[in-house]
C-alpha cells in the first residue's frame, strides 16, 4: 500500500508545481499585457503558445467587458480552486493510505 501512496503523493506533488509554473505564466502574460512587449520575441511567443489554448476558450464563453480581458483572473481562480481542493484531496488520499 505505501507504493501507491507514493505514487498518489508524488502525482499530487508534480500536480502542484505544474499549476504553479503555470500561474507564473499566466501573471507574466498580464505584465507582458500591459506594456508592448515584442511579439518577434522568442520568449513572448513562447509564452504566448503556452497560455493562450487555456485561455482562448475562457474568452470565448466570458468576453471581453469595456475592453478588459477577464480571462486570465478566471483561469487564476480556476487554478487556485485545483490546487486547494484537488491537490490537498490527493495528499489526504495519499496519508490515508
Amino acid at each position: 500500500m505505501f507504493v501507491l501512496s507514493n505514487l498518489i503523493a508524488t502525482t499530487a506533488t508534480i500536480l502542484d508545481m505544474a499549476l504553479g509554473l503555470y500561474t507564473l505564466l499566466i501573471f507574466a502574460r498580464i505584465i507582458l499585457s500591459w506594456v508592448s512587449a515584442d511579439p518577434h520575441n522568442p520568449i513572448v511567443q513562447l509564452l504566448y503558445q503556452t497560455t493562450e489554448p487555456v485561455l482562448r476558450p475562457i474568452r470565448r464563453r466570458v468576453g471581453i467587458y469595456s475592453g478588459l480581458d477577464l480571462s486570465p483572473m478566471i483561469l487564476l481562480l480556476v487554478i487556485v480552486f485545483l490546487r486547494g481542493f484537488l491537490v490537498r484531496s490527493l495528499f489526504d488520499v495519499a496519508a490515508r493510505l
